[in-house]
């Protein structure tokens, strides 16, 4: 479809304090703590090498409260600048006096990292428009920047207020990222046939499950192949896995995916087998065999050939989320498999999320895939034909921003 959106060449950016809302939400080692890989730094340079006259102020989010990926920016402010071969200033702070000081201080061609976004309560929680533009961050930083780039695909579904809450206030467009994605999202739509299958894993599982639901709703899943923690959850579901798996709200998931299958049972494929961490390294069992799901850190061999054949058998296949715990070695055998098979389908494939970006860069074989996103949740639900707040949070920018240059509006064309 056509959206409405303005781009960088449609804003006078140079010497203005330019806020980009990119998205570097990066694996990180869970032994070391390093960056795992580079594929959406490398994204957001492109966009910061077109702002050479410009102020920029960078800002992203990464990991979650709780977990061990919840960490500063100031690494991922160095590998920014290691690949832009220029400085990077880094200020552990979001909007308070010493970031707002920073940003003022900015000189034309310079650059600034903001800390993690989502140190901040009001990044963690999703608005409406006008909710958003009232909050304390967007206010703060609203009034010492004088335009914003939105350059985070993968975060376009969430309704967080560095996505929506600037295109009200200050003249807004879309980043070289946003452009790319839905100008290949285009062309796909040209030639994806049928059969559809869809293959997810990972640990967000609510947000395979809101997947899976838009994307049968959307004739996008004949069959849908699971694996990570969403596979255990339905392992649970269909009674072939004991104990606890340890996720929040895990019984009413499975309740869930119980629901699921039993209104259509056919359409979904589970694991055979699955991996678990022994003496001597890895061990493959049946689901059933074990005690605690949380022992379970890759699916087996059996599992990797039986979904091998649907994937090699489908018209189109998507793919997000690892099948375990692929930073492992002993583990990597699942989302290495499925990856490969991928890779040698004649069907049309579409890779999504950072985690499978690193991995299809660790076996070398991302050339081979049709499209590969590091957006995750965000592709699923384009996909699947669903609004998402930051293309919604574009168009109105257009809307207000366009007119208000007395220009015509620019119709991007885009999926």
């Amino acid at each position: 479809m056509a959206i409405k959106m303005l781009t960088l060449e449609d804003l006078e950016l140079g010497g203005k304090r330019v806020f980009l809302r990119v998205d570097i939400n990066t694996p990180i080692h869970p032994e070391t703590g390093a960056l795992m890989e580079r594929a959406r730094l490398e994204e957001a340079a492109m966009t910061v090498r077109d702002l050479p006259k410009s102020r920029v102020v960078v800002a992203s989010h990464q990991g979650r409260v709780g977990r061990p990926d919840y960490t500063s920016l100031e690494a991922h402010a160095k590998a920014l600048g290691e690949i832009l071969g220029r400085e990077v200033a880094f200020v552990p702070d979001v909007f308070g006096p010493e970031a707002l000081s920073q940003i003022d201080s900015l000189q034309d061609g310079e650059v600034l990292m903001l800390d993690n976004l989502r140190f901040t309560a009001e990044e963690n929680q999703e608005y409406k428009p006008d909710e958003a533009e009232k909050s304390h961050l967007i206010r703060r930083l609203g009034g010492h920047v004088d335009a914003c780039v939105l350059d985070a695909f993968s975060t376009a579904h969430r309704a967080s207020p560095t996505i929506i809450g600037f295109a009200g206030l200050v003249p807004t467009c879309a980043g070289r990222t946003v452009g790319r994605e839905l100008r290949m999202l285009d062309r796909i739509a040209t030639v994806e046939k049928g059969p559809y299958v869809t293959v997810l894993g990972g640990a967000k599982v609510n947000d395979r499950l809101e997947a899976i639901d838009a994307l049968i709703a959307n004739g996008r899943a004949d069959s849908v192949l699971l694996s990570g923690v969403v596979g255990l959850v339905f392992l649970k579901a269909a009674g072939k896995l004991r104990g606890d798996i340890g996720v929040d709200k895990e019984q009413a998931f499975v309740v869930r995916a119980r629901r699921l299958m039993d209104d259509d049972p056919d359409r979904f494929v589970l694991p055979l087998d699955v991996a678990v961490k022994a003496e001597g390294g890895r061990k493959e069992v049946e689901p059933s065999q074990i005690a605690s799901a949380a022992q379970v850190l890759d699916i087996g061999s059996k599992s990797v050939d039986r979904f091998s054949r649907y994937i090699k058998g489908a018209g189109t296949v998507f793919m997000s989320g690892p099948a375990g715990a692929f930073e492992w070695e002993e583990f990597s055998l699942g989302t290495e498999g499925l990856l490969r098979a991928m890779a040698s389908s004649l069907g049309t494939t579409i890779i999504s999320g950072g985690h499978l970006s690193t991995a299809l860069r660790k076996y070398g074989i991302n050339d081979q895939i049709d499209h590969v996103s590091t957006a995750g949740g965000a592709l699923v639900q384009y996909l699947a034909g669903k609004r998402l707040p930051l293309i919604d949070a574009l168009e109105r920018a257009a809307e207000r921003w366009g007119r208000s240059q007395h220009e015509p509006l620019k119709q991007q064309e885009a999926a």
